[in-house]
């Protein structure tokens, strides 16, 4: 989804104290940056109709726009989009719905559209093409993305986003064993990351790429000190010092996608772990064995790892060492 820059101060104003309201009633990050997006993206809508006053928006507007996203195609799959996506959207407009009411702007009744019927299955998979996208972005230099805390704040972020991409996607692991990532979980001399708080409490060492080692140790050496200049074991800290949570991981990664601008990326359902099917799928691509890709992944079973077959059909890939 675009970032759309709304003309009318009033529909700006209104998208800054929902996501001040969503803040305040306690919703997740994911949530917070998420939502304002998606009602954004529906008020840009209803000033290219014309309206530009909050008294005019209506449930009728909200489901002609509604429909349109379900007609919107997915350049990827040739369908449309998602159903995940779809009820994220849905869920915003509700959500919307009761800041308006509770704050006296504006009551609108139930909006009258039903849930689309979620998959469970793993239906979105990166390409190898749109994992170098990511990996490129991370060497753009985007003036608005520059704070108050200067270039090399915004530097030292682009360093902790190409490690993050390589643990995720290079090293195929899930979100919670990179959260409790340490310093000395990485023996850079071996090319090997100890993983100690897998699923299930199992531990396995994952191969690190060259490639990967380089991105690995600028961050540690280059980057993380201006983070965090206490002696917090964890690999990956905030810009406070702290241990860096998966909901602030998951917002970095959505933010990349965003700033590529790639109608394509953005209409993918995409989460952390999205990068490790992804790794999964373009090994077995490349012709690695179910059982090496297991034992990669941590799967207790190879039942677990069988699922990557559905995904043989994808486009061919490239090389994944190559990437990162």
């Amino acid at each position: 989804m675009k970032q759309l820059t709304l003309q009318s101060e009033a529909y700006r104003y209104i998208i800054a104290s929902f996501k001040e309201w969503l803040q305040t009633i306690g919703y997740s990050e994911q949530t917070v940056y998420q939502l304002p997006n998606y009602i954004q993206e529906f008020l840009f809508y209803a000033e290219s109709k014309g309206y530009a006053g909050l008294w005019q928006i209506n449930n009728d507007l909200i489901k002609e726009h509604y429909y349109k996203l379900k007609l919107r195609t997915n350049t990827r799959k040739g369908g449309g989009l998602s159903n995940s996506y779809l009820n994220k959207h849905l869920q915003g407009f509700e959500k919307f719905s009761d800041y308006l009411r509770q704050n006296g702007r504006l009551l609108l009744p139930k909006l009258d559209i039903q849930t689309e019927e979620n998959n469970s299955e793993v239906t979105d998979i990166l390409t190898q093409e749109e994992i170098k996208l990511l990996f490129k972005i991370t060497y753009e230099n985007y003036e608005q993305q520059k704070n108050d805390r200067g270039i090399v704040y915004y530097e030292a972020m682009q360093l902790r986003d190409r490690a993050m991409l390589c643990i995720f996607y290079g090293c195929g692991l899930r979100r919670n064993e990179v959260v409790h990532l340490d310093i000395n979980d990485i023996v850079f001399e071996k090319n090997i990351l100890h993983v100690r708080k897998g699923k299930g409490y199992k531990e396995r060492k994952v191969p690190i790429t060259k490639q990967s080692i380089e991105h690995l140790q600028n961050y540690l050496y280059d980057a993380r000190p201006y983070f965090c200049n206490d002696k917090n074991e964890a690999f990956f800290v905030t810009h406070y010092g702290k241990r860096l949570g998966g909901t602030m991981m998951l917002r970095r990664l959505q933010q990349l996608i965003q700033l590529t601008g790639n109608a394509e990326l953005m209409q993918k359902d995409i989460h952390l772990h999205t990068l490790r099917h992804s790794i999964a799928t373009h090994l077995l691509q490349n012709g690695m064995k179910l059982e090496r890709i297991k034992d990669f992944l941590g799967h207790s079973s190879l039942e677990s790892t069988q699922i990557y077959t559905h995904f043989l059909e994808i486009e061919n890939t490239n090389d994944y060492a190559n990437t990162i």
